[in-house]
């Protein structure tokens, strides 16, 4: 049973979960195999790069890969002009038009909307309800973001936009080859999802032409930008790429930044006085009020808990590339035409880099504290690096520390007896959802 929200010394996990880091065991057969074999494993047309030297290569050499390839399995209904799936200058331009927004001073802009979305779901629970934080939280960042990014007039729609995107990423989780067998022979799956596709892209298209007519709403930032952002006709996103860009971002919203949410909260409540240190953190810094940016600068430990939810349980556990020319990595030759893999997971599980690799310890991230180390983009990846970093990594972190602290300082979590597994294939999340129980 949960102790009551007046316990002064309160237990915040079932002792299953108690001091325990989960593992997601294909991830642990990667790390296993890197102790084995090295940093190369060759898998028949995948090869594994596995470690920080195989990170900094991959990194520091984009020109070798090619990424729509090697996600051409999410074109069907995210598009064939998503920065995942783009190379080159096309690449480039693109990103050039879709990053403004996402700028970590625009990002700023965001502190209220995400606060006031928080406050809005967090108030309505009540004392003893059990509340699902996987699927919940991912809804919350759906329209936070849509609210953000696209105005008030889409976030209203959030409830239509989170059914279609949820159909939508049911179908890109299946295996490549079992997306193509889906395809090909039309299966039930794949026809509800493109038919969710056209109904979602009916409506973003409706959007796009309300803007290119000059009817933006004064909050339209992100879709404005998209629209009219280019400094010449020819430089300019067709509706087709704002289209794209635009259902590529609210199925990372819902997908990734809900998870990390969930996972956040397990390494909070499983871990002895992590909670406790992060509300107390709130309490003193912020009190009763919404976080504004000065603030989210000086809630270090609550920061920390967002690395380590990152850290350990990253979104991508492997993110593949296609390789464009052949090369030589340790030794070995690495075809052109084969797929390149690196992991997140290994790394940030790598005792040699990480103390006490399993421990969720947000106080390693603290620059005044005695655990600090500096992290380069070779040990710390959970947004990728390069060229292709994560064009929503400022966003998605500054969302996940407004949430939390929203949370910290309204409510007393208890994280009860149930079953919670890793799984993908796409971003690592609780296969049967992460509940909680609400204490007050």
């Amino acid at each position: 049973m949960a102790p009551t929200s007046g316990d002064t010394s309160i237990t915040r996990s079932v002792e299953q979960f108690c001091g325990r880091t989960l593992k997601y065991f294909p991830g642990e057969a990667l790390l296993a195999a890197y102790r084995w074999r090295g940093p190369v494993i060759s898998m028949g047309r995948y090869v594994c790069l596995l470690g920080p030297e195989a990170n900094r290569f991959v990194f520091a050499n984009s020109e070798l890969f090619r990424w729509r390839e090697a996600f051409e399995g999410r074109i069907p209904v995210e598009g064939d002009t998503t920065l995942i799936v783009s190379d080159g200058p096309e690449h480039r331009r693109r990103r050039r038009l879709v990053q403004p927004p996402l700028h970590h001073r625009q990002v700023e802009n965001y502190l209220e909307i995400t606060a006031e979305t928080a406050d809005v779901a967090i108030e309505q629970w009540r004392p003893g309800q059990r509340f699902d934080t996987y699927p919940g939280f991912a809804s919350l960042f759906l329209r936070a973001s849509l609210h953000s990014l696209f105005g008030r007039r889409m976030a209203e729609d959030e409830p239509f936009f989170e059914e279609h995107v949820h159909i939508l990423l049911s179908l890109v989780e299946n295996l490549p080859a079992v997306l193509t067998w889906k395809r090909r022979l039309a299966t039930p799956q794949w026809r509800s999802a493109i038919a969710a596709r056209d109904r979602l892209d009916e409506r973003v298209y409706a959007e796009i032409d309300r803007v290119r007519r000059g009817a933006a709403d004064t909050d339209d930032a992100m879709l404005t930008s998209l629209v009219h952002g280019a400094e010449s006709a020819d430089d300019a996103l067709s509706d087709k790429e704002v289209r794209d860009q635009v259902v590529a971002l609210m199925m990372v919203s819902y997908e990734t930044t809900g998870a990390v949410m969930a996972w956040a909260i397990y390494g909070m409540l499983s871990t002895p006085g992590v909670w406790d240190q992060a509300a107390a953190e709130v309490r003193d810094i912020v009190g009763d009020r919404r976080p504004n940016a000065a603030d989210l600068s000086r809630l270090t430990y609550l920061k920390g808990v967002v690395h380590e939810a990152l850290r350990l349980y990253p979104g991508a556990v492997v993110s593949p590339r296609y390789v464009a020319r052949e090369f030589e990595f340790g030794g070995r030759r690495v075809k052109q035409g084969s797929t390149v893999v690196f992991s997140p997971y290994v790394t940030h599980r790598l005792p040699e880099l990480w103390p006490d690799p399993l421990a969720f310890r947000p106080q390693r991230w603290d620059p005044a504290g005695p655990e600090y180390q500096k992290r380069g983009t070779d040990q710390f990846l959970p947004f990728a690096a390069g060229p292709h970093r994560c064009v929503g990594a400022d966003l998605a972190t500054t969302q996940l520390t407004v949430m939390l602290a929203r949370l910290l300082a309204q409510r007393s979590l208890y994280l009860p007896e149930q079953r919670i597994r890793p799984t993908l294939p796409t971003v690592l999340h609780p296969a049967h959802g992460l509940l909680v129980d609400v204490l007050g």
